[in-house]
């Protein structure tokens, strides 16, 4: 699956270990192209995805699943993530390479091949829906095989490239985790898995936008027309503080929906207040013409999204009444 094989045979100058070992260099380049082929499954967008798996299985089981089940989820939606990113690595190998953000992407630089990342993608998908039929349940297989293909089809090849609503349709596929986990345990889907999903659609956009004014010369030269390459900023910042009350009002659906406890709803107010407020102090820094500093929303929207999963978790835990009923 890499560009070029490793030659093991010792070469002038080197010695080989005293075990018989391959020389230093040759591991060298082993983990280096080891390290390139696991960079193309976006480790950490892979985290992210995770973060809100789990405690979705904990609210669907009203307390902890199966251990088991757990950890045969996550590997399976780790290998469908995988795969997706992989594939998105792939047909985006050319605006990648344009790109100050991606060009150190292993497509862009050549540490890996096209044709080995396109191997590598269809079969952590394949091995993704295959280990999530045997071992977590069909619905939860169907919907990983959906999710690559929305992602790979839908965001990469229909959405990207042709329309600013992009990333707010394309995001779906990032929600996906959620009705997965809720499958995985009850083998169904319910309404409080219906607006989990609808909390990370509603949180996409603001989580991503700011990324796209941060680096909208990137996908402007990438001919990519997020929407802070096709709108004045003014736009996006409302577009920003609009789609972030929507998330937040969605976050309390939950409490009726999935009946959770105070403690769910004092934290999803309290994140969501913040969230709030970091959104509309873009916005004012966007009026007043000064430096928007994006990213200061970009990685508390994380922040948010972690803690607000992990209050989700917390809750089905706690011997305290629900809010409603």
């Amino acid at each position: 699956m890499c560009v070029t094989a490793v030659d093991s045979r010792p070469t002038a100058g080197t010695r080989p270990s005293r075990s018989g070992s391959a020389p230093t260099g040759g591991r060298r380049r082993r983990r280096e192209v080891l390290g390139a082929h696991i960079a193309l499954t976006k480790p950490r967008i892979i985290e992210l995805l995770l973060v809100t798996t789990v405690p979705t299985m904990m609210l669907a089981a009203a307390g902890v699943p199966s251990l088991w089940l757990v950890l045969a989820t996550l590997v399976g939606g780790s290998l469908a993530a995988g795969s997706a990113n992989t594939l998105n690595c792939y047909l985006d190998r050319d605006i990648d390479a344009v790109m100050h953000r991606t060009r150190h992407r292993p497509l862009a630089t050549g540490a890996v091949s096209p044709r080995a990342a396109l191997v590598q993608g269809a079969v952590l998908g394949v091995a993704a829906v295959a280990w999530m039929a045997l071992l977590v349940g069909v619905v939860a297989a169907a919907l990983t095989a959906f999710a690559i293909a929305f992602y790979v089809v839908g965001y990469t090849l229909l959405l990207k490239r042709r329309t600013a609503q992009n990333i707010v349709w394309g995001g779906a596929a990032g929600c996906m985790p959620v009705l997965i986990g809720w499958s995985a345990v009850t083998g169904s889907l319910a309404w409080p898995a219906v607006v989990l999903f609808g909390v990370i659609f509603f949180w996409t956009p603001p989580h991503y936008w700011p990324l796209s004014l941060r680096f909208a010369d990137d996908y402007a030269a990438a001919g990519v027309p997020m929407l802070p390459v096709v709108a004045p900023a003014r736009v996006v910042a409302g577009r920003i503080v609009a789609y972030t009350w929507a998330m937040v009002a969605c976050s309390l659906a939950l409490v009726p929906v999935a009946h959770m406890t105070a403690v769910y709803a004092v934290a999803a107010l309290a994140l969501g207040a913040a969230f709030l407020v970091e959104a509309y102090a873009l916005r004012a820094r966007v009026r007043r013409g000064a430096d928007a500093r994006p990213m200061r929303l970009f990685h508390g929207s994380i922040t948010y999204l972690t803690l607000l999963f992990v209050a989700v978790a917390v809750d089905p835990l706690l011997p305290l009444p629900h809010l409603f009923g």
